[in-house]
């Protein structure tokens, strides 16, 4: 797995400090609010695509030819299904 690059040590100082900083003392003048409309449609995690690992495993030849008759993606969806058994059981 890559390591994330360690921020220069001026950028640590200055977010440490920003926060350190009450709320009510951070200007968000500049920020436009965000309307009703925009909250209902907003689009969440376009951006977050967390590390993948290839591994081998040996499933049951019904379970992948079932996946895999989905269409493309199939080891997205088995990751996905994985990943809400996951969350179900923490």
């Amino acid at each position: 797995m890559k390591r994330a690059k360690q921020l220069p040590r001026h950028l640590q100082r200055e977010l440490r400090a920003l926060e350190a900083l009450p709320d009510d003392q951070i200007d968000t003048s500049d920020i436009p609010e965000i309307t009703d409309a925009q909250w209902r449609n907003r689009k969440t995690g376009l951006f977050y695509r967390p590390v993948k690992k290839p591994i081998t495993i040996r499933l049951d030849v019904d379970l992948v030819d079932w996946f895999k008759r989905q269409g493309r993606g199939y080891q997205s969806r088995m990751n996905r299904v994985l990943r809400e058994y996951f969350a179900s059981h923490r």
